[in-house]
């Protein structure tokens, strides 16, 4: 009986163990003193997708590593970098699946391409309909 107690105990307790113990970045839930970098900030952070949420932007999203990045993206901003130089950072730390703008690549020419080929083929496939239809 003391076995069974101490391991429903112990299943109880697990989620407590498991909550971070580390404090959240410095800027992970407090913004920027000057109004303009933190609109500059808040723009960034809304085109990039949380690593863990994987659906919501880093600007929605109360993962810890959303506020890791949210902290990353307004120190860079504070320290006057660009957004765009700071959204490549991110893009070459994380992959290009962190952005909510996807970048025009070899690699992924055919997914930009796919709709009009499509496109193209269904009025192809639409015109030989007709065509045959009023004969």
């Amino acid at each position: 009986m003391r076995q069974l107690v101490f391991a429903l105990a112990l299943l109880i307790a697990a989620p407590a163990a498991a909550q971070p113990t580390t404090p959240p970045a410095p800027f992970a839930y407090r913004q920027l003193d000057d109004p303009k970098q933190e609109a500059e900030a808040k723009a960034l952070m809304e085109t990039l997708r949380c690593l863990v949420c994987q659906g919501q932007s880093i600007a929605d999203s109360d993962a810890d590593m959303a506020g890791d990045m949210r902290s990353m993206v307004r120190e860079r901003i504070k320290a006057g970098e660009p957004p765009e130089a700071i959204r490549r950072w991110l893009i070459d730390r994380y992959g290009s699946w962190v952005s909510y703008k996807p970048t025009v690549e070899p690699v992924t020419w055919p997914l930009w391409a796919a709709p009009v080929v499509l496109m193209a083929l269904g009025f192809w496939l639409a015109r030989g309909r007709f065509r045959r239809r009023a004969r």
